[in-house]
């Protein structure tokens, strides 16, 4: 029997699976895809992830391979407004690193073959996973062949359509908001090197992020569903909202998406245990939705090890996971609430008013302390 099977190998499950291997337990990371994927969509990584990513001796080759962003700069019409700078935070890692989630992935994963061969199983589908109280039994299907694993736990890292979400019967109800985002990765013509750029426009939020490889991602909060997005339709927008030129010849990816919230009941049920969107999907922007899900899983390892090694009641312990957890996504979705509210359109008046007042509070010590804690998770 095995210890714990992790759903799904995405950067949240990879990672759950290494610091369960790291805690001496006999752990697998099931995943449906039988490749990475290339398409990159979560790239920031805040300081408390970085912070646990260090302690697990990946955070080095990330930075290695990312862009350290050190400060924000709001412009609104061509003109600065404001900037805030993460120079002055708290703990080592004083900046947001910018990476590609397929590099994120890569490296966790070459990081758990190295230590731990055999963990991830990709081509692997979950199917049932029926929990009998002393036990967890998930059916597995690989080429065809059905397979029951047997494990003390099961913890579901398999995102927002989470099906050991659903097999736990766990309800977890979704809002839908009426924000839509066209998002392109484009070389970087602009001279803002490593500084994140929020562009506060009458039509909406553009946001501009650096990138490895002088490459920048553009974010362009649009009014209505994209359906078939191009990188010339893209690149109209941020010239026509900005005034910045990108190249379409340029675009390395391409995404359309709106935005949804869901926040699971309960983030464990029994033996069950839920991590990462499978237990809280929040909206990407802001890009808190991957880091979450490591500290779910840096505070998660540690109770499994010691209930396992102890003998004590899993479940009832698995309660205070629940419980601290929970509460960090319900925080996290009000962040969201408030990047997203500052990225909708305003009539010019009130944009004018708003930037204005923005920039006065700004300069207030206390306050650009608050804003650099808040939009770094801290």
């Amino acid at each position: 029997m095995l210890d714990v099977v992790v759903v799904g190998g995405g950067p949240v499950g990879l990672y759950t699976g290494l610091l369960l291997r790291r805690a001496g337990l006999d752990a697998v990371v099931l995943e449906r895809r039988t490749e990475r994927s290339r398409h990159s969509r979560a790239i920031g990584i805040h300081p408390p992830a970085l912070a646990a990513l260090d302690a697990a001796g990946v955070a080095a080759a990330l930075v290695s391979r990312g862009v350290p962003i050190r400060e924000g700069i709001a412009r609104s019409r061509g003109k600065h407004v404001a900037g805030v700078s993460f120079r002055d935070l708290p703990g080592e890692h004083r900046y947001v690193l910018a990476v590609p989630q397929a590099v994120t992935e890569e490296i966790l994963e070459a990081v758990l073959d190295d230590e731990y061969p055999g963990t991830l199983r990709r081509g692997v589908t979950v199917g049932r996973v029926r929990d009998t109280g002393d036990r967890v039994f998930a059916e597995a299907r690989t080429d065809g062949a059905d397979r029951l694993l047997e494990s003390a736990l099961v913890v579901g890292a398999d995102g927002a359509r989470s099906a050991v979400r659903d097999a736990a019967g766990i309800r977890a109800p979704g809002l839908t908001y009426p924000d839509c985002y066209v998002m392109g990765d484009f070389a970087d013509t602009t001279t803002d090197g490593a500084s994140a750029v929020l562009y506060l426009e009458t039509g909406g939020i553009v946001e501009s992020f650096p990138l490895p490889g002088a490459v920048r991602r553009w974010v362009v909060r649009v009014a209505r569903p994209v359906e078939r997005p191009t990188a010339e339709g893209l690149a109209t927008l941020i010239a026509a909202r900005t005034g910045m030129a990108v190249d379409p010849g340029s675009n390395s990816m391409l995404s359309a998406f709106e935005v949804r919230s869901r926040l699971a009941r309960q983030l464990v049920s029994g033996r069950i245990a839920l991590v990462g969107d499978a237990a809280h999907e929040v909206s990407p922007i802001g890009g808190q939705g991957m880091n979450l899900g490591w500290l779910d899983a840096e505070h998660l390892v540690p109770i499994i090890a010691s209930s396992l090694r102890d003998g004590e009641d899993v479940g009832r312990r698995l309660q205070s996971f629940h419980t601290e957890r929970r509460e960090a996504a319900r925080r996290a979705r009000r962040m969201a609430h408030v990047n997203m509210a500052l990225g909708r359109p305003l009539p010019s008046a009130v944009l004018d008013l708003r930037n204005r007042l923005f920039a006065g509070l700004i300069r207030i010590p206390a306050v650009h302390a608050g804003v650099t804690r808040a939009f770094t998770m801290q």
